[in-house]
């Protein structure tokens, strides 16, 4: 087992998870416990935590659908309604059982009922183990936009149980896999390398304890995203435009595989600014490309794009900005690029299909 401090709180990451959550259950005097999860949670990973966490036999359970849709005002406004016709009170707990979207809505709610109330994140995908769940950032998709409401609000604890991955069809875990390959594409070239040669036989458990390791690193020196924080969007703000662009046809992408695409296509960008060659270029590219296997994408509006990143939380007045690599293991970040930059990337992402056509 490994124990992560991180500022006012501890990720607990292996097996004996659960067993320390029950333990901090039994020290603790909530007034009510709520446990947020959505149908497959609930079905999959719920009785666990339950028999796992005797206190957790009378929580009160709130079901949400899975699915990128469910994190909005609406979903939002379901968890307060409940929290309030339950009379929870400032002592209450809630818990979210879930992947990065359980755990966005789920702290975001919590952060905002009377001004503030603990929740604590039990991470079921790995997308949310390595990534989502610490970090202290919550969030809602709001006018089309990705993340556009939310607050930094801290978990009171994280436990991650890597047995919940077994619930995992293999989409999502390779969804989550593109997160592992950010942080270390954009902080650690010796994990970058150990993921080049390795990383479908390591443990999943070594590779999340590195992944929130590296993160928390970060996070710890930047904790409201105000400088070196913002490399971890590398490949976001391109890859939150084409998750809202498509969300909902049928070439929907998780997040995960949005953000893959994102990081190739920014890739480009740093390539175009002069900040990597183009043998890092070809090798950050080939490695995601032999990795992951995306298919190419339907075409998008660039106009539809810039739009959309006009609308991103990293935008300045009229300037998309973007953290892009100066480096396999390293990343800068408010670096600015134009719309015709931005085409150009996308016209490569869409090359190296055709190059094996």
């Amino acid at each position: 087992m490994k124990l992560i401090k991180s500022g006012t709180y501890s990720i607990t990451i292996g097996h004996q998870a659960l067993k320390n959550l029950s333990a901090f259950l039994a020290k603790s005097r909530y007034s009510s416990l709520y446990i947020l999860c959505d149908e497959n949670t609930l079905q999959f990973c719920l009785p666990t935590l339950v028999i796992s966490c005797k206190a957790l036999a009378q929580a009160q359970v709130i079901e949400i659908e899975s699915g990128e849709s469910s994190k909005s005002m609406e979903f939002s406004a379901q968890v307060l309604q409940t929290l309030a016709e339950n009379n929870a009170d400032k002592k209450a707990l809630l818990i979210n059982l879930g992947g990065g979207v359980v755990s966005d809505l789920g702290g975001f709610s919590a952060s905002v009922y009377k001004r503030g109330i603990d929740f604590i994140n039990v991470p079921t995908s790995l997308l949310a183990m390595a990534d989502a769940s610490v970090g202290g950032k919550t969030g809602i998709d709001f006018a089309g936009v990705k993340n556009l409401v939310g607050t930094f609000a801290q978990p009171k604890a994280v436990y991650i149980y890597p047995e919940f991955l077994k619930t995992l069809p293999q989409r999502h875990f390779i969804n989550g896999l593109a997160e592992i390959y950010k942080i270390a594409l954009v902080s650690d070239l010796k994990f970058w390398n150990e993921l080049k040669d390795q990383a479908k036989t390591t443990d999943p458990e070594t590779l999340i304890a590195k992944s929130v390791s590296l993160k928390n690193k970060i996070v710890s020196k930047d904790p409201f995203d105000h400088g070196i924080r913002k490399i971890l969007n590398f490949g976001h703000t391109i890859g939150h435009a084409i998750e809202s662009l498509l969300l909902g046809s049928e070439s929907e992408l998780l997040h995960g595989e949005a953000v893959l695409r994102g990081m190739i296509i920014e890739s480009h960008l740093a390539f175009q600014k002069k900040l990597i060659t183009k043998k890092a270029l070809s090798e950050i590219s080939s490695v995601l490309l032999s990795a992951f296997k995306p298919q190419i994408l339907p075409d998008l509006s660039i106009q539809a794009v810039t739009d959309l990143i006009r609308n991103d939380k990293k935008t300045t007045g009229n300037k998309s900005k973007f953290s892009l690599p100066v480096k396999i293991g390293a990343c800068s970040f408010d670096v600015e690029a134009t719309e015709q930059q931005i085409q150009k990337a996308f016209l490569y992402y869409q090359s190296l299909y055709n190059d094996k056509a």
